[in-house]
């Protein structure tokens, strides 16, 4: 009778070489330790099971070391020996991939070794199996003396027909005769081949030492998908290091992940370019796209609010205290406001490319007193030479949402559309007539963003269309040549209001 928690009875491995070929071999060891079990009511109380405690093995396990050194024996001498086993190729059991199959063990389809009944003890499977009640059973084939007079116990042991199927359970065997395991469970590749080998036998010292092993190194892609298929088979307490290995704790910790290494690019780490270009390469191979829209979308909102702020202090500021230490906290509001301006639009960069800056168009068009502190600060001189930056970095986020939106990228609602220009258009007018003198950089921005501008106003309806056309006068040059993208616009308009209604013909 076995244990009702099937966690703690079947090892069905399922691994590369040792797939469901290994199930045969758990399901033929829990039959055999069934077979046993009906005796009497006391031995059906006492159930095998991967614990010390059982009185079949509590000592044999604990003392079958010490029985290997104090008597004279070695792995595979017959002089020694008392137990003959036979492993033989099981061609009942299944195997995953067909192209592992044994016509490729060597030619092997058997090996007989020589072993010794006091070392084999030390797994529990052998322990049970040499006891007196499985005297009778199919996997003992006799117990005859030979020529020399020596008494033999002949057991035999079905192997799945996968490559290295022999290697590996005679490493396992020659193990019960080593008080140091390391010295062979040196690779995470050896200790996923051993354990399902030491779980079919009941090795208890083999299993402790691949899981120590394997809870110490790191692991390969493969190795670790070999690891999640052994876990379920291991004792709660044996796989909790692995365990902790995929289990974050949190529901959103890939988002708080996330989230920390955006902070950390666009805040703390020196090396701040590289950095960035880092945790942008993420982001592009981060799976979900619903987590990178919230990551970002969070960060964003942070900056936005630090600009927010700062700009606000900036043009309202509290004379009340001592001038110099009023001048230096203007100039720190403006820096703050520079340097999170120069994140927001790194952010920007990001969720555009993600195509996940929907949010964000929606937030940058609903800041009316952003864009009325930003006017306020750049009609005044004072911000010159603290951030000349300054308004070239927030009209690259305006221009970049703004392309986005009219190249449809992003799908915009009219009412944000139109607000986006609303809001954004006196702040460009305000930054070509008061920003001098205009760096040819400064030029270029100025232009892409009007022509921008007047690509999304003609996506508008005729009323809002005219009023925000009004306002880009200001765009016109002393040659009109040098403004075909104002000319194009208003004649666009002209044209559309010149044709007749078009509900007239409903």
């Amino acid at each position: 009778m076995m244990p009702s928690n099937p966690k703690k009875r079947q090892r069905v491995i399922h691994r590369r070489h040792f797939s469901t070929a290994t199930t045969a071999h758990l399901s033929s060891t829990a039959a055999l330790i069934d077979s046993f079990c009906d005796r009497t009511v006391t031995e059906t109380s006492q159930k095998l099971r991967r614990t010390s405690s059982h009185p079949l093995f509590s000592s044999s396990s604990s003392s079958s070391s010490a029985s290997a050194t104090a008597v004279d024996t070695s792995f595979n001498d017959p002089t020694t020996a008392d137990v003959i086993l036979r492993l033989f190729l099981d061609p009942t059991a299944p195997f995953t991939d067909s192209d592992d199959s044994v016509s490729a063990v060597d030619g092997q389809s058997d090996v007989q070794i020589y072993l010794h009944s006091q070392v084999l003890r030390r797994a529990k499977y052998f322990s049970a199996l040499l006891s007196d009640r499985w005297q009778h059973n199919s996997a003992i084939e006799s117990s005859n003396p030979i020529s020399d007079g020596k008494n033999f116990t002949y057991l035999k042991y079905g192997v799945p027909p996968t490559q290295g199927s022999f290697d590996i359970h005679l490493t396992v065997l020659e193990l019960l005769y080593n008080d140091d395991l390391s010295t062979i469970i040196n690779s995470a590749s050896v200790a996923l081949d051993i354990l399902p080998v030491a779980l079919e036998l009941l090795f208890e010292d083999c299993v402790k030492n691949c899981v120590k092993f394997l809870e110490a190194v790191p692991w390969s892609e493969e190795e670790e998908k070999r690891v999640l298929t052994l876990i379920p088979f291991l004792r709660e307490e044996e796989s909790e290091e692995l365990l902790a290995r995929f289990s974050p704790g949190k529901d959103n910790s890939c988002e708080e992940m996330l989230h920390g290494l955006i902070l950390s690019a666009i805040h703390n780490h020196p090396n701040m370019a590289f950095v960035k270009a880092f945790v942008a390469k993420l982001l592009r191979d981060f799976s979900s796209r619903e987590s990178a829209r919230r990551v970002l979308g969070r960060a964003f909102e942070e900056s936005l609010k630090i600009v927010k702020e700062s700009l606000e202090e900036y043009s309202s500021p509290d004379f009340r205290g001592d001038h110099n230490e009023t001048e230096a906290i203007q100039r720190l509001n403006l820096h703050k406001a520079l340097t999170n301006g120069k994140h927001l639009l790194w952010l920007v960069e990001r969720m555009i490319e993600l195509r996940v800056a929907d949010s964000a168009v929606k937030d940058w068009s609903e800041q009316p007193a952003l864009t009325a502190d930003l006017q306020r600060a750049f009609r005044d001189d004072a911000w010159r030479n603290i951030v000349p930056g300054l308004p070239a970095v927030l009209l690259r986020c305006t221009s970049k949402l703004a392309n986005a939106v009219a190249a449809g990228t992003i799908l915009a609602a009219r009412q944000v559309r139109m607000k986006l220009v609303k809001d954004w258009l006196p702040v460009l007018i305000v930054c070509r007539d008061n920003v001098s003198p205009m760096l040819p950089s400064h030029k270029s921005l100025y232009i892409e963003l009007e022509e921008t501008f007047l690509r999304i106003i003609s996506t508008l309806p005729m009323s809002e269309a005219q009023e925000l056309l009004q306002q880009c006068l200001s765009f016109s040059t002393r040659n009109v040549e040098d403004c075909p993208h104002l000319v194009s616009a208003f004649n666009t308009w002209f044209r559309r209001a010149m044709r007749p209604s078009q509900r007239n013909l409903f």
